[in-house]
């Protein structure tokens, strides 16, 4: 007897031998239900102890089991058997949904349970994060999914996860599936098109976008659109509307070519999140914007990104092609925890911008010493260019002053906030007696005072 539980044990040693070379090898592992299976023979050993002759009915039973395993093993597919594709555009928004698809094939001989993840980073956000499905025999499926990037930069997918069981679920093998795909997430471009669609409609106040009267004519054709009722009925073009037969009407733009250029705090001053993204996301997407809408219009943009060294400048030029170039220095260009030199980049402007510009500074200034070197160097700038200050607010100062009978602890942050809004204030207010425009707005609502302004600006000609 006592040699019979020997050679058990001994079985036993050489069966978990095996299962630990091939889960190293092969990746294949107990599943949960073999794993609870594996008590079965402890219950039996113990019954073993207190009734001797129950042995031969144990080890017939751990037999039993172990051929079962064995079988079941068997019904395990290889890893040439499985494989999947991912089918991904290349380039994403901040923020906004990109689909991606995985196309799954089996060309094993029966159908088999699979558990399947795609190694996304944690920045991008897979929804659903896994699928799992059951794929018949030399079928084949595609499953959909979206990311939602929460971080601009370039990402590399390098593979996808899959698990697979075994017919009764007793295995389960692990495959790791080489599939390359770089992915680059840049602002939120998606806005330029929503833009397009809503320019073209007439419905630019969907997005804040205010109609502004120009002062002076304009003389140069810019486009042929559908007649609305607040066009002046002067302005149909009769000929268009007998061949489109509906009224039409022309749309004129100023032949003047004029210059904008960027600088963009990409200092401590940026790091803070409003909406679930930094401040420099929320400046990048704006830029972006009134990008779009200054070079649709036949002006120069151009860039200037710079915390305590300048990080990246696009020279100020036209056409379609600055658009790509703005892109492309802006998507990987992340805020950093560094004190941000604006005498830097203020000199740096100076030497490479000559002609008169309309010179859009983007920060957050939440001290004296960092404010009164913007306020110095901006209203130098007076004369020579038409600075415009972006200055982004923090709401929590806000909400903390906007209570109603603060008490106690609350009582003193409310001064404290208004203490800060006060010395704010005043330094709009400097700058603007020096002749400096500014705009002071919240993060997420920054995009159309900005167009605005710029428009307006336009409209005046005070370029």
């Amino acid at each position: 007897m006592d040699n019979a539980v020997f050679i058990s044990l001994v079985a036993i040693g050489a069966v978990g031998i095996a299962l630990g070379l091939q889960a190293r090898i092969a990746r294949i592992y107990p599943g949960k239900l073999l794993t609870g299976l594996f008590f079965v023979p402890i219950a039996l050993t113990t019954l073993y102890l207190v009734w001797p002759g129950f042995l031969g009915v144990a080890l017939a039973i751990d037999f039993c089991l172990l051929v079962l395993a064995l079988v079941d093993l068997f019904t395990m597919p290889s890893r040439a058997k499985i494989s999947v594709t991912r089918e991904m555009g290349g380039t994403a928004s901040l923020k906004k949904k990109h689909p991606v698809t995985l196309r799954v094939s089996n060309s094993f001989r029966s159908g088999v349970a699979l558990e399947i993840k795609d190694g996304v980073d944690l920045q991008l956000h897979a929804d659903p994060a896994e699928f799992e499905i059951f794929l018949p025999a030399h079928s084949r499926r595609s499953l959909e999914y979206n990311l939602n990037p929460t971080q601009r930069g370039s990402f590399t997918l390098t593979r996808v996860f899959v698990r697979v069981s075994s017919l009764l679920r007793l295995w389960r093998r692990y495959v790791d599936v080489p599939q390359e795909s770089t992915l680059h997430v840049y602002p939120d471009m998606k806005q330029l098109a929503e833009y397009e669609v809503l320019a073209r409609s007439n419905r630019l106040s969907l997005m804040g976008v205010r109609r502004t009267r120009r002062i002076g004519q304009d003389n140069e054709f810019e486009r042929l659109r559908d007649y609305t009722q607040d066009d002046n009925f002067r302005a149909i073009d009769w000929r268009a509307t007998s061949r489109r037969r509906k009224l039409t009407v022309k749309d004129y733009q100023s032949s003047q070519s004029q210059t904008l250029m960027f600088l963009v705090d990409c200092g401590r001053m940026m790091t803070n999140e409003a909406g679930g993204i930094s401040l420099l996301d929320h400046a990048l997407n704006s830029m972006l914007m009134l990008s779009y809408i200054a070079l649709a219009r036949g002006d120069s943009v151009g860039m200037i990104a710079f915390s305590e060294s300048i990080h990246g400048f696009v020279p100020p030029k036209g056409g379609t092609k600055q658009m790509n170039r703005l892109l492309h220095a802006s998507f990987d260009r992340f805020p950093k925890l560094v004190e941000s030199r604006y005498d830097q980049a203020f000199l740096y402007l100076n030497r490479q911008c000559r002609k008169r510009s309309l010179v859009i500074f983007i920060s957050n200034l939440i001290d004296e010493v960092n404010a009164n070197q913007v306020r110095q160097y901006m209203t130098n700038m007076v004369g020579k260019h038409l600075p415009l200050g972006v200055l982004l607010r923090d709401r929590r100062l806000f909400d903390a002053v906007d209570v109603s009978a603060p008490r106690g602890e609350a009582l003193f942050r409310a001064a404290a906030a208004a203490n800060i809004l006060t010395w704010r204030h005043h330094v709009l207010a400097d700058m603007s007696r020096a002749g400096v425009l500014s705009v002071d707005v919240f993060p997420e609502e920054m995009t159309a005072p900005l167009v605005n302004q710029y428009l307006e600006i336009k409209a005046r000609h005070l370029l």
